[in-house]
């Protein structure tokens, strides 16, 4: 069920006729995943473990998507779906009850989606994943046949697209897409060579944001601090952002040499699942809104600090309900810092005057319940 608060468009003010319809274009493996919570501990080979808490929702790049549509963002998914239940039901979350654009999307006969068990405890968590690579479009694409996709060499023209860097393997549509006019916001994986090569990320020169985390960061730029890591980054790309875990995100504007950093936000952690997509939509977001380059930070900062407090990765993104009761609750607390409230003063002008109380209550979907 989508979050959003009705009404609220980041992009209103800057909206034009000759815009694209989509504002973030993305792609990869959308996974079932189940969430398992309230564990005392890892699971011990040969013993039973039982959780206290449950839900599943789709996952992979599905949480992204998920993130960047309930902040208002209007967003097209090009993802392969296998035509089991898991299927289906990742389908219709994402379509109806996200309001994702998946026209790019299709169904494989006889491909069973990737499924991924995630345990979280002690503010951690453990994943088990299982599937397969998709095979290549042979005709099918969403729920019903249609001509063959021209994706992934001619994605649609959007505003953004994000992208998940991979040393050695460049992908065509990055740099379609930026040609076609869209910022490209990256982020990267752990490299499994070992060789931490900036030019071994040949779709690197397209990005306009690069968003890896401190340890990826240092290891690139053979630097033994995160912020001369981003400082580095940015004499390659024109937005550096390193997270920077329980210490909050440090960027660097490679075109001004301006840099902002912003501390995290101290929350209780029940899961991370999904806290750097959601961090990444935070900061897309604020980007393509043409905010400062601090509140863009802080608000990538603030979602996802929110999304850890609930679990699993699209189920926890906060839409602006969830940030707006945040935002009403923290400025009622007493011996709240007028520095740290005053680094979220830009939410005025974005939130309604009313919010819901917090905390909110959010649907867990589970498969086989019906509406």
């Amino acid at each position: 069920m989508s979050t959003e608060t009705p009404g609220i468009d980041p992009l209103l003010a800057l909206r034009a006729p000759r815009d694209p319809a989509c504002d973030v274009f993305l792609t990869g493996t959308v996974f079932l995943d189940i969430i398992f919570t309230g564990l005392d501990s890892a699971p011990v080979r040969g013993t039973e473990s039982w959780a206290r808490g449950m839900g599943s929702s789709p996952g992979g790049v599905a949480n992204m998507a998920t993130a960047l549509a309930r902040l208002g963002l209007h967003t097209s998914l090009a993802a392969a779906f296998g035509d089991d239940h898991y299927g289906e039901y990742c389908w219709d979350a994402l379509e109806h009850g996200e309001g994702i654009d998946l026209s790019m999307s299709r169904t494989v006969p006889g491909w069973h989606s990737p499924v991924t068990v995630s345990m979280a405890y002690e503010g951690e968590r453990t994943m088990v994943s299982h599937g397969h690579e998709a095979p290549p479009p042979t005709g099918t694409a969403g729920p019903a046949p249609a001509p063959d996709p021209v994706f992934p060499h001619c994605p649609p023209r959007a505003r953004a697209a994000v992208a998940s860097l991979a040393p050695g393997r460049p992908e065509p549509w990055v740099a379609a897409a930026a040609l076609g006019g869209a910022l490209i916001f990256a982020d990267v994986g752990w490299d499994e060579t070992g060789r931490w090569d900036l030019d071994a990320l040949p779709d690197l020169a397209h990005c306009e944001a690069f968003l890896p985390n401190a340890e990826e960061a240092m290891r690139y730029t053979r630097t033994d601090c995160p912020r001369a890591a981003a400082h580095a980054l940015a004499e390659r790309v024109p937005l550096a952002v390193v997270t920077l875990g329980a210490e909050g995100a440090y960027a660097v504007d490679g075109r001004t040499g301006a840099a902002a950093e912003v501390p995290a936000i101290e929350v209780e952690a029940l899961d991370p699942t999904g806290a750097g997509d959601v961090f990444v939509a935070g900061f897309v977001t604020g980007t393509l809104a043409d905010w400062p380059l601090a509140d863009r930070l802080a608000f990538a900062g603030l979602t996802a600090a929110l999304s850890v407090q609930e679990f699993g990765g699209s189920l926890s993104a906060p839409g602006w309900a969830e940030i707006a009761a945040w935002w009403q609750l923290v400025r009622t607390c007493d011996r709240q810092a007028p520095a740290a409230l005053e680094r979220y003063a830009f939410l005025d002008d974005l939130l309604p005057a009313t919010a819901r109380a917090w905390p909110l209550r959010r649907a867990v979907p589970t498969i086989g319940f019906r509406q």
